[in-house]
């Protein structure tokens, strides 16, 4: 889609009412009692989590399956939001969470529309119908779906090309361009185009979603969740298998596209950060790409994420589906306590 056209999907009146919205709910705020500095809410806090496969924690069993359709976010009924619901509980600060309406293969835009469930398995509701007037708190990552990060890896693993990526949403960008290639593809000509429309993209429909936030829960805090780190500083970690494992922790990905999906997700990280400190009324970022640089794919016992063909927790039968590059039980604890550290500095304001 051309970018003229992008733009204009950021509805004026929606715009308009969420900036009202935001003023009306902070005015309501000053009139209310105040608060003491650093103090625990003293009700608890009504919570809406939401967000794509990292907030589901695709790849940790089990899974919650409210319904058949459910069933195929593969939601883990300990994901991170759930972990920092506890560690929050054990701070003295509940969080009333009303839905945790995560999901694996959700884009940004699925906030706002439905989302498709793949295989034809069904379709979702917005994300955004989970809020309230009354939701105080919105938590959640979106926009590595939109970036197309999948097609990515695809565009540079044959394996993906293949059976081992059929569960992997999206095809490579360009088909006719060898995976061995995917280095140079990206970094000149159709396919550095591609990438730099899909991060407008991204950065339009975050703002987009941070703004329907505002103007659905208008007292609601937002905090959007970035991305932990995939590939460590140091690529040559990766020409080793994980302990355990006989697959490189990035498969066949060859070793001089590694920085490349690096440079990806430092960008998208820049993204999410502009669009949170572009938002009208203000709205909170936790860096987990800032803070996961020992825990990538590559740091062996140290590793946060599973590796991209590492056989997962998660089983059709007998047979485990891969990580995909998800965070494994040690990532999401990394994720649960920077979530839980940055909401609580958040409702302790």
């Amino acid at each position: 889609m051309p970018s003229a056209m992008r733009k204009t999907t950021k509805t004026p009146v929606v715009r308009r009412l969420a900036a009202a919205a935001i003023a009306l709910g902070s005015c309501l705020t000053l009139a209310g009692p105040a608060a003491h500095a650093g103090a625990a809410p003293a009700d608890p806090v009504p919570t809406v989590f939401f967000g794509d496969s990292y907030t589901a924690n695709y790849g940790i069993a089990p899974v919650n399956h409210e319904g058949e359709a459910r069933f195929f976010c593969f939601q883990a009924k300990e994901n991170y939001p759930a972990v920092a619901t506890q560690r929050l509980a054990d701070k003295g600060v509940t969080l009333d969470v009303q839905s945790d309406v995560s999901c694996g293969g959700a884009l940004v835009h699925h906030f706002w529309e439905k989302q498709e469930l793949p295989f034809g398995l069904g379709e979702l509701p917005p994300q955004q119908d989970a809020l309230k007037p009354d939701t105080q708190l919105a938590v959640g990552s979106m926009g590595g779906n939109t970036v197309g990060f999948n097609r990515i890896l695809k565009q540079c693993s044959a394996k993906l090309r293949g059976v081992e990526g059929t569960l992997l949403p999206g095809t490579p960008v360009d088909e006719d361009v060898p995976a061995a290639k995917c280095s140079e593809f990206f970094a000149s000509g159709d396919g550095k185009q591609w990438l730099d429309d899909q991060f407008e993209r991204v950065g339009y429909d975050l703002e987009e979603m941070l703004e329907r936030i505002a103007y659905f829960s208008p007292d609601a805090k937002r905090v959007l969740v970035g991305y932990p780190r995939l590939v460590p500083a140091d690529t040559a970690k990766c020409q080793t298998p994980a302990p355990g494992q006989t697959e490189l922790p990035f498969a066949d990905i060859p070793q001089d596209a590694l920085p490349v999906l690096d440079q990806v997700q430092k960008r998208l990280d820049d993204v999410m950060k502009k669009a949170v400190a572009d938002t009208d009324g203000g709205a909170d970022f936790v860096d987990l790409y800032a803070r996961t640089g020992s825990n990538t794919a590559c740091d062996g016992t140290n590793r946060g994420i599973g590796g991209l063909l590492e056989p997962s927790q998660l089983k059709i039968g007998e047979q485990a589906l891969p990580w995909y590059l998800h965070p494994n039980d040690k990532g999401r604890d990394i994720q649960a306590t920077q979530v839980a550290d940055t909401v609580q500095q958040v409702l302790n304001r």
